[in-house]
């Protein structure tokens, strides 16, 4: 089996279109990087961040429509990251206003995808969500 064989299936990378690069950089440069992404490439209109095989591309795109994301029509709904302990996952729930994002289900939090599924639900400011799974 070559180590390409072994990548089979395995997601590639995820790009994003953004409606502002600048804004979307500081909420969503920060939760990469501490997840332990690293910056990747970086162009006129987008900037990407790598962790293993697997990147995140941020792409103000000239061919872009519309100006906001909405996670509840066809599309993506959310993304969904390996955040870590409990105690990880805690702690960036809790640093995440600060960096642009907003806990979301609070009520239900960290309980909001049901009792046995530890997790944090986050929404930047143009409506992207992200969900930080504990192991």
């Amino acid at each position: 089996m070559t180590s390409r064989s072994a990548e089979r299936g395995l997601l590639h990378h995820v790009e994003l279109w953004v409606p502002d690069l600048a804004a979307a950089q500081t909420p969503w440069g920060w939760l990469l990087t501490e997840l332990g992404y690293e910056p990747f490439q970086s162009w006129a209109h987008g900037v990407s961040y790598r962790l293993g095989p697997a990147y995140v591309v941020l792409e103000q795109s000239p061919a872009m429509t519309g100006g906001r994301h909405e996670r509840r029509r066809p599309g993506l709904n959310h993304l969904a990251f390996h955040g870590g302990s409990r105690s990880q996952v805690d702690d960036l729930a809790s640093r995440c206003p600060e960096h642009g994002w907003q806990l979301m289900f609070v009520d239900r939090h960290p309980f909001a995808g049901g009792p046995e599924h530890y997790a944090a639900y986050l929404q930047d400011g143009a409506g992207y969500e992200v969900e930080l799974v504990a192991a």
